[in-house]
């Protein structure tokens, strides 16, 4: 069982890499996109924001109908990535800006049935201790998201298209895996009827919603820094030097979103399985908000200043995000846990649209140093609610 279980988890973080790589496809070709859409200040700002959105509706849709729990959750994730990666090659037909926002937010709507339900999967094949192996998964998917930047770094000479046409031939391999080669976990949880009360019981469970406050925090940060982190480098390493190569930017992206988070998850859920999910979530929201307020300050500085404090910034922003798809698992009634990870999801999503875009409308008036500090209002208040979660943490292991 165990040895199957690490196995599966290989699998799934496979195909969560490659499915995700559907989220930021369209965002490191933007430039490209914005001059072929000839989009407006406005529409830029909604192509930044059309797959959180498309994943809100989505996790809405998924979570209001129980789809994770009512559902064989392996096929809803093959599905998702199957439809997800024709949505996203339509881009390379696309010349409308309308229909190319449309799309992502199709995109985004496919992978609410990717993202919460690989972690609904692995925690029915590690009914324990799964704080390493969603750590593990949440790597993949970092990883995954981060990586149309690598292909930018090694292809930023070819079309565009390139970048698109890449993304979707993982995420429909992605499906293929789920599909031929993962199987279901031998203990399956109970598949419920369709009921409002299940949303019910999620909401009315005050440590699951103490944990799901947390990770609202945590998101409120974390894609508003995946988003405009790169932005930021290229920004301030063409400050410092006018002569930086595209490629060295991009890598320096992959590196502190990609790399730098994948380690981060993994040792977050090394930790966490030994002092708790609290406790590792608490250091990581406190190391992740000094980052992003002192971050601004090596702007047009030393690049390797600049990029230390990113790579720091990108280990600890993630760290943490599987330990509370963790908490929540653990801690919320067998018969609705997936429901409760897709409720999660969605909330906090939620969040990401609005930092996100706020983002561009603070740096114009604060400029590049100041503008990230507005991200620390997130893990300072998820720390709050973390502390109060530890308390039912602790008297669940005793139990």
């Amino acid at each position: 069982m165990i040895q199957g279980s690490w196995r599966a988890l290989v699998w799934i973080g496979l195909s969560e890499l490659c499915a995700l790589s559907l989220w930021y496809s369209a965002s490191v070709i933007a430039p490209e996109l914005i001059e072929i859409w000839n989009l407006s200040p406005n529409s830029e700002a909604w192509l930044s924001a059309s797959v959180p959105i498309g994943f809100v509706i989505g996790a809405l849709f998924s979570s209001y109908f129980g789809v994770a729990d009512r559902f064989n959750p392996r096929k809803v994730f093959a599905i998702s990535a199957f439809i997800g990666a024709i949505l996203n090659a339509l881009l390379i037909l696309v010349d409308s800006g309308f229909f190319g926002i449309l799309l992502r937010i199709l995109t985004g709507i496919t992978l609410a049935g990717v993202y919460p339900i690989a972690v609904k999967i692995l925690s029915d094949w590690f009914p324990r201790k799964r704080g390493l192996a969603i750590g593990i998964l949440i790597a993949a998917l970092t990883l995954g998201s981060s990586l149309p930047h690598f292909i930018v770094m090694f292809f930023s000479s070819l079309s565009w298209k390139f970048v698109i046409i890449c993304s979707s031939v993982l995420a429909l391999l992605s499906a293929f895996v789920v599909s031929f080669i993962l199987k279901d976990a031998p203990v399956k949880s109970k598949r419920l009827p369709f009921s409002l009360k299940v949303i019910k019981k999620v909401v009315m469970n005050k440590p699951v919603m103490l944990a799901n406050y947390g990770y609202f925090g945590h998101m409120w940060e974390l894609y508003a820094m995946w988003t405009w982190l790169p932005a930021f480098l290229t920004a301030s390493f063409s400050t410092y030097s006018s002569v930086i190569p595209h490629w060295f930017i991009a890598l320096s992206s992959f590196i502190s979103i990609g790399i730098a988070g994948g380690i981060g998850c993994v040792v977050g859920g090394l930790i966490s399985d030994k002092i708790g999910r609290a406790n590792l979530t608490i250091i990581s929201m406190f190391i992740s908000a000094i980052c992003s307020i002192i971050i601004g300050f090596t702007f047009g500085q030393f690049i390797w200043l600049t990029l230390i404090i990113s790579i720091i910034w990108g280990v600890s922003v993630i760290s943490d995000s599987a330990q509370f798809s963790a908490a929540v698992s653990e801690i919320a009634e067998d018969e609705y846990v997936g429901t409760a990870l897709t409720f999660q999801m969605c909330i906090g999503f939620l969040f990401t649209i609005f930092s996100i875009n706020l983002i561009p409308i603070i740096q114009r008036m604060v400029g590049w140093e100041w503008v990230f500090t507005i991200l620390a209002i997130g893990p300072i208040l998820g720390i709050i609610t973390m502390v109060k979660y530890r308390r039912y943490e602790f008297n669940n292991e005793k139990v």
